[in-house]
């Protein structure tokens, strides 16, 4: 008979540290391995959908004027927004299915949908014509598999005692930060193969800089498949860490320990994910105590962040003086700031035009920002967007409890596919037409209306266990 775990084995990742959590009922030995191994696998599962995101994200452009002459920048943008469109879609609808039927289910057959999508993409050159909406198909596909990340969330939530939550989010967000960091990386060791490559005339597939990291990808996939067949198992445990005796879907469970009662506190449910989805919205704009301080605290530093980033002093920017030469805007209309702006002609006439483009008049009035306001900003932002990230997860999956989780991570993930959708095309076009003093003004509005959020309900925002008096906080 296997062992009662002892407290002195434990080796979560990230802060779970021996003796940190006090059992109400000894979790066996095997319960405990089998467990964390599942854990582990979506660990790795968040890694590679991250990869799959990012590995061909610098080659995208290249790729598709290759295959479609037609693509301009336009829509460029529409093909990098499908991504988040699809996995915003997709995110609720797999949350919902995992709360009913085995997770192994639902994460099965997104990442089949990834694998399909990358195999897509490889064949992209195929078609006579409209290549370019095969690949808005593409991306958009490989997003509605990454709308697993609702799945692997809620199951970790379900699977880990409060005090290991946290560690395990941390872990979670490490892991689909590295895939992002390491996606790029990855690509960039293809491109020794060049833009023509080799064909395998058999199958019609070209193989070379474009194709080969997604073949790499739907390998990956199917080798995340069998490792979730082979390895991945149903376990939940409740806030306290008791375990389950079973998990039956057709019927409610028999538990050693019963999930506690109450009702989840929903004004708590919807703060968090307004502030998850400002957190993920500012971030996109640069294309990241206790929890809830360390939440408040993230946004601080990211407003300061925003706030340094505005314009500020007496230097204008450098203006495209070809753009002057082609009288692209009346000398009438700005009058003596064109004139004090003005300088001789280029001597060397292959030389490209630097600086702001004339056709932004706010070009011509608002001071530039200096490296050293760029570079401090990068730094607090870079610190602040992790913090905000990772304790809206944490939070909510406390405020949730130990019930399903599904639906209410796949709102929460559809949540942030929102804001990266929205996030780029409000800092675009607010930039484009009033400035980055009027963009992150604006911006930084937005997250003091979040901090006050925040403060309203700041109380609310603590697990349902400590809620119900069940666990001190």
């Amino acid at each position: 008979m296997a062992g009662l775990h002892n407290e002195s084995e434990q080796e979560p990742l990230l802060g779970d540290t021996p003796g940190s959590r006090e059992w109400d009922i000894l979790e066996t030995e095997e319960h405990y391995k089998s467990r964390w191994r599942s854990i582990r696998i979506l660990y790795l599962t968040m890694f590679l959908s991250s990869v799959g995101f990012s590995i061909v994200i610098l080659s995208i452009w290249p790729y598709l004027q290759k295959i479609d002459p037609t693509a301009d920048t336009s829509f460029l943008g529409w093909v990098i927004a499908s991504y988040s469109l699809g996995q915003m879609v997709a995110s609720p609808v797999f949350g919902l299915w995992s709360n009913y039927r085995p997770r192994k289910e639902p994460l099965i057959v997104s990442i089949l949908i990834s694998v399909a999508a990358n195999c897509l993409y490889a064949y992209l050159h195929i078609p006579a014509s409209h290549n370019k909406y095969y690949m808005l198909v593409a991306r958009g596909l490989l997003g509605i598999g990454a709308g697993n990340v609702a799945v692997v969330r809620s199951y970790t939530a379900g699977a880990t005692s409060l005090q290991e939550r946290t560690s395990s989010m941390a872990n979670i967000s490490m892991c689909q930060a590295l895939g992002f960091i390491l996606g790029p990386v990855f690509q960039t060791c293809f491109a020794f193969i060049g833009e023509k490559g080799v064909t395998w005339d058999v199958i019609k597939l070209q193989i070379n800089m474009y194709t080969t990291p997604v073949l790499l990808s739907a390998f990956l996939g199917i080798l995340n498949i069998i490792l979730i067949l082979a390895i991945l198992r149903e376990h939940r445990v409740d806030d306290s860490g008791r375990q389950c005796k079973s998990i039956n879907f057709e019927e409610a469970s028999t538990d050693e320990a019963q999930v506690p009662q109450g009702n989840i506190d929903q004004v708590a449910v919807v703060a968090i994910n307004v502030l998850f989805f400002v957190a993920l919205f500012i971030f996109a704009l640069f294309e990241t105590i206790g929890e809830r301080a360390i939440l408040l605290g993230g946004l601080i530093v990211v407003w300061v962040g925003f706030f340094i980033l505005l314009p500020w002093g007496n230097q204008l920017p450098k203006i495209q003086w070809e753009d002057l030469h082609n009288n692209s805007v009346p000398n009438t209309t700005f009058g003596e700031i064109i004139i004090s702006l003005w300088k001789s002609p280029m001597e060397d006439d292959n030389e490209r035009p630097t600086g702001c483009s004339i056709e932004q008049a706010w070009c011509l009035y608002t001071p530039v920002i200096h490296l050293a306001q760029f570079l401090t900003s990068v730094v607090l932002m870079g610190l602040g967007y992790p913090a905000c990230n990772l304790m809206s997860y944490t939070l909510y999956s406390k405020i949730l409890g130990p019930k399903p989780q599904g639906v209410y991570m796949g709102w929460l993930t559809a949540s942030g596919s929102g804001a990266r959708i929205l996030g780029p095309m409000f800092i675009s076009q607010v930039y484009a037409h009033w400035g980055p003093r009027w963009a992150f003004s604006l911006v930084c509005g937005i997250i003091v209306l979040t901090i006050t959020l925040l403060g309203v309900v700041y109380k609310r925002l603590i697990a349902l266990s400590v809620r119900y008096g069940r666990i001190q906080e």
